[in-house]
């Protein structure tokens, strides 16, 4: 019961990470209020700021206060070029994935404050970290959010309340699955996950381990860090492994 006593609020929580993420901190001993556009507790646009204010808000009236939020919420825009993606598949992108992100930190930050602290965790992606993990607009909207969780720990100086990312890499989820699905389709599954030293994939559960780490006290002294979950995946540049003399084992 690592979350014993606390309360949380998870956005992106009708699939993939934000569903595994609320059931383990359910089963963990928090009160969460899952959030999405559906399939979750509450209908919320995780970057509209009306709809995160009035979340955190009924979030506090009904178990009476806030100690985590897991700004979970994104979008892909699929693997357009740059030379492909339009102006309004920027604004969309980067509106619900660093938007939300930022009005995540603007009003959970006074709600968990009375608490004596607490914890805000953001999704980013290695494609953040690299190029070659999603499209130009994906890509700049989670640069963006590594940064934005490392201003947040500032400006939460004092406060005791940690601002903190997890980078994911090649997570099976409903913004993948056209990617499984056409591996499946050309028998190319295990493909899937292979540029990385673990040769798979992951899976939702595995990030939202992840998040309870940093949602709980064995992180007390984790902040302003992005936390790369992706079997090793942006751990070195593209090698061939016989340059060196040498094969995997």
């Amino acid at each position: 019961m690592r979350l014993a006593g606390k309360i949380a609020i998870v956005t992106g929580a009708g699939s993939g990470i934000g569903k595994a993420t609320v059931d383990l901190f359910r089963r963990e001993g928090a009160a969460v209020v899952g959030a999405d556009l559906k399939g979750a507790d509450v209908t919320c646009d995780a970057a509209r700021e009306a709809d995160i204010e009035q979340l955190v808000a009924d979030t506090v009236a009904q178990h009476g206060g806030l100690d985590i939020f897991y700004a979970n919420a994104g979008i892909s825009g699929g693997l357009a070029s740059i030379f492909e993606q339009t102006e309004e598949d920027w604004a969309e992108i980067l509106r619900v994935n660093v938007t939300s992100v930022g009005l995540a930190i603007k009003h959970a930050a006074p709600a968990i404050k009375p608490r004596g602290g607490g914890s805000i965790i953001a999704t980013a992606s290695v494609a953040g970290l690299r190029s070659g993990a999603g499209g130009p607009a994906y890509t700049a909207s989670k640069a963006a959010v590594i940064n934005l969780v490392r201003l947040g720990a500032q400006q939460l100086t004092g406060s005791n309340i940690r601002v903190n990312a997890i980078c994911p890499g090649l997570i099976e989820t409903g913004m993948t699955e056209f990617v499984y699905d056409r591996a499946r389709a050309k028998g190319q599954e295990d493909k899937l996950g292979h540029l990385n030293p673990l040769k798979r994939g992951g899976q939702p559960i595995e990030i939202a381990n992840a998040a309870l780490f940093l949602a709980s006290d064995e992180s007390s002294y984790v902040n302003g860090h992005a936390l790369v979950v992706d079997g090793g995946l942006s751990s070195t540049h593209p090698v061939n492994l016989q340059a060196y003399g040498r094969t995997a084992i």
